[in-house]
């Protein structure tokens, strides 16, 4: 039996509705149709407050932060649907980024993080999808350890592009989210073996 990846999915967006949330959820879906065991985890749920090293002194870190890196460390890999805001990534994504990179004892450096695996997706409603956040994001995710496959799609006119059932009403677009959680899926099992 092929070794079953574990994968965390999840979107740069705290909004309610986000079109980067459902984006993702379809992301997932691909990955579990390739054999991933997938968490989709939504950032809203973790409460982080900014990074502030004087409260990670003080406190270490905040529960939500703690939740993230162990979802992190326990998972092969992400899928990551982010939203651009003024020509880069949320301050939600970075945030919770920077909070999973704190080092705690006995364990190594970036260890949520090195040797992962990335999928990157984005939506927005404009006319170029989320597109000019994404070299950011694949920038920052390379520097601390993860693979970012070269695979990605941005989703244009978001608010017009999803059904009422989540999925992209462009069956074109649906199957190449898709085929982002299964070459995630794919990496990972190959990397693995």
């Amino acid at each position: 039996m092929s070794y079953s990846p574990r994968i965390l999915a999840f979107a740069g967006s705290l909004r309610r509705d986000s079109y980067n949330k459902k984006l993702v959820r379809i992301a997932a879906e691909g990955a579990r149709e390739a054999g991933a065991e997938v968490t989709y985890l939504d950032l809203r749920e973790l409460d982080l407050p900014i990074y502030d090293g004087d409260l990670e002194q003080q406190n270490g870190l905040p529960p939500g932060a703690r939740k993230l890196k162990d979802l992190m460390i326990a998972s092969d890999g992400f899928l990551i649907a982010s939203p651009e805001y003024n020509s880069a990534i949320t301050a939600a994504l970075k945030n919770a980024i920077d909070w999973a990179s704190r080092p705690m004892p006995n364990e190594k450096p970036l260890e949520a993080f090195t040797g992962k695996v990335a999928g990157v997706m984005a939506a927005s409603t404009g006319a170029l999808g989320g597109l000019r956040g994404l070299p950011i994001l694949r920038v920052i995710l390379s520097n601390i350890g993860v693979l970012v496959l070269p695979d990605q799609i941005g989703i244009i006119k978001a608010a017009e592009a999803f059904a009422e059932d989540g999925s992209l009403k462009d069956e074109a677009q649906q199957a190449k989210v898709k085929s982002i959680g299964a070459k995630v899926t794919e990496t990972i099992r190959k990397l693995k073996s």
